[in-house]
């Protein structure tokens, strides 16, 4: 499982020119899973990206998750993210999950993130998706399992 993180002063999904996720100031999560991908992995990066210190506290020092800073995260499946890059010029994704297993496993995410902290936001499984944002910093981290 690998989740680009972005810290962001606004971010939004549209599909077919309509807005599915809006935040203000926050974190834009980009999730990616692969073979072998489990619910422990789920929960353990959900749990790192919501307590992950990246915000800037009073001393302008990065001390605070997004929850104390109050921003909002929005998360969008990128099924890129799994592609194997290390030989040749095609990506491959034979080590991508299946459609099916990298839903549920997005949906987990999803509703992991939403019991733990109210302001989520998605994009849509699968979709043609355009990702709009502005990224403060920029800041940028990719997590993995």
């Amino acid at each position: 499982m690998k989740v680009l993180l972005q810290r962001v002063r606004e971010a939004r999904v549209d599909i077919a020119g309509e807005t599915v996720g809006a935040i203000e100031h926050g974190l834009l999560l980009l999730v990616g899973f692969c073979q072998g991908d489990t619910q422990a992995d789920v929960q353990k990066l959900a749990k790192k990206v919501l307590g992950y210190r990246i915000f800037s506290d009073a001393e302008d020092k990065m001390n605070l998750n997004v929850q104390q800073a109050q921003g909002g995260v929005l998360v969008v499946s990128q099924f890129t993210l799994s592609a194997d890059t290390k030989k040749g010029l095609r990506p491959s994704f034979s080590t991508s999950a299946t459609p099916s297993d990298a839903e549920q496993l997005y949906e987990s995410f999803v509703a992991y993130c939403r019991q733990q902290y109210p302001t989520v936001a998605t994009g849509r499984f699968g979709a043609d998706m355009q990702v709009h944002l502005v990224n403060d910093g920029p800041v940028t981290f990719l997590l993995e399992s």
